[in-house]
C-alpha cells in the first residue's frame, strides 16, 4: 500500500480550506447577508435577522432594502434624504450604506409613533450615528433642505410624488440617484411616465419587490 507524502498531505489541507470557505460564501449568497467585517455590520445584520418577519407599517421588503444598500456603496454617494421613514426598515438599510461610505442620512416621517420607534429601531441596529431622523411634514420640510444630495428615496404619500422630485432636483448632483418605491407600469403610472420623459435622467425599474423607480441624473 502506498503511503501519502507530507506534501499530499499539505495539499489535501490545503484544499479542504478552500472547499471550506467557497461553502461559506455560498451559504451567505443563499441568505442573502454578506460576511460580517465590523461590529456595525454584526449588529445591523443581527437586527435585520432577528426582525425579518415583524415590519409593518408600511416599511418595504428586505429585498429592496438590499437594492438601496448596494446603489449607495456601489456609488460612494453620502448626502441622502428618505421621504418616510415608517418604523425605519429601509432607513437601517440606507443608513449601513452610508456607515461603508462615511456618510449621512436625513429621513422624514409625519406620524409621531413611526417616527420614535424607528430612532429605537436605528439604535437598536447601530446605525443611529448615521442617521439624523426628523419629525415633519415632509410637504413643507423637504423643499427647504439645503444641497448638495447625491441619493433621494421617496416612500411617502404618492399623489406627492412628483412634487418631492422637483423640489430635490435642483439639489441632485450630476451622477446622484433619486429613488422611488411603489412605482411601476401601472401604480403611480402618471410619476414614472414624468421621470421618465426627462432627457437629464435616465429611468429604470427594479420589480424584484415593491417596484423601485431608479433614476439617476445624468446632466442639469
Amino acid at each position: 500500500m502506498n503511503l501519502i507524502s507530507s506534501k499530499n498531505i499539505s495539499i489535501l489541507i490545503m484544499l479542504f480550506f478552500i472547499a471550506a470557505g467557497c461553502m461559506q460564501d455560498n451559504a451567505y449568497t443563499q441568505t442573502g447577508q454578506r460576511p460580517a467585517v465590523n461590529e456595525i455590520d454584526r449588529q445591523v445584520q443581527d437586527f435585520l435577522n432577528s426582525n425579518a418577519y415583524r415590519w409593518r407599517d408600511m416599511n418595504v421588503p428586505a429585498t429592496d432594502g438590499q437594492l438601496l444598500y448596494d446603489i449607495i456603496v456601489e456609488n460612494n454617494y453620502k448626502n441622502a434624504v428618505e421621504i418616510g421613514t415608517s418604523t425605519g426598515h429601509s432607513g437601517i438599510w440606507i443608513a449601513w450604506a452610508l456607515s461603508k461610505t462615511g456618510g449621512k442620512l436625513i429621513t422624514i416621517e409625519i406620524d409621531e409613533r413611526r417616527h420614535k420607534e424607528a430612532l429605537a429601531n436605528f439604535e437598536k441596529a447601530g446605525v443611529a450615528d448615521y442617521v439624523d431622523a426628523r419629525l415633519a411634514d415632509a410637504h413643507e420640510l423637504v423643499p427647504q433642505l439645503k444641497g448638495p444630495v447625491d441619493f433621494v428615496f421617496s416612500d411617502a404619500d404618492k399623489d406627492w410624488y412628483i412634487n418631492y422630485f422637483k423640489a430635490l432636483d435642483p439639489k441632485l448632483v450630476v451622477g446622484g440617484c433619486f429613488t422611488t418605491h411603489n412605482v411601476s407600469r401601472r401604480s403611480n403610472f402618471n410619476f414614472y411616465n414624468y421621470v421618465s420623459s426627462l432627457s437629464n435622467y435616465e429611468t429604470t425599474l427594479d420589480t424584484r419587490g415593491g417596484g423601485v423607480a431608479i433614476s439617476y441624473k445624468i446632466a442639469d
